[in-house]
C-alpha cells in the first residue's frame, strides 16, 4: 500500500504562485509514474501533469511554460510549481501514483492510489 498526502494549496490572485507537495510513504518501490490531477466544481477530473521513470515529464496544454512537476526520490517527494496562475486554475489538486510507467493518455483512472486533495484557488 502507498500514502499520499498534500499540502501547500491555498488561495492567490491572478498571475500568482503556489507550489503543491505530495508526500508519499508506504510501499512506494514499483510506483514509477505519479502525477497531479484536478478537479473543478462541475467538471471531470483532469490529468495536469505526470513524471515518469523520475524524471520523464508531460504536461496538459493548458499548463505548459506555467507549471513544473519535479520530484525528491530521496525524500519521497512529488512537487508541482505553478506559476501565472490563471482563475481557469482554480480546482482542486490531486497527487496520484501508478504502478509501473504512465498510461499514454490522461485518463485518470489507470491510476492505483490518491491523496486526498489540495484546494488551489486563484481570484481575477
Amino acid at each position: 500500500q502507498v500514502q499520499l498526502a498534500e499540502f501547500g494549496g491555498g488561495s492567490v490572485q491572478s498571475g500568482g504562485s503556489l507550489r503543491l507537495s505530495c508526500a508519499a510513504s508506504g510501499y512506494t518501490y514499483n510506483i514509477y509514474c505519479m502525477g497531479w490531477f484536478r478537479q473543478a466544481p462541475g467538471k471531470e477530473r483532469e490529468g495536469v501533469a505526470v513524471i515518469e521513470n523520475y524524471s520523464m515529464t508531460r504536461y496538459t496544454d493548458s499548463v505548459k511554460g506555467r507549471f513544473t512537476i519535479s520530484q525528491d526520490t530521496a525524500e519521497n517527494m512529488l512537487y508541482l510549481q505553478m506559476n501565472s496562475l490563471k482563475p481557469e486554475d482554480t480546482a482542486m489538486y490531486y497527487c496520484a501514483a501508478k504502478l509501473g510507467g504512465c498510461p499514454g493518455s490522461w485518463e485518470y483512472f489507470p491510476y492505483n492510489y490518491w491523496g486526498q486533495g489540495a484546494q488551489v484557488t486563484v481570484s481575477s
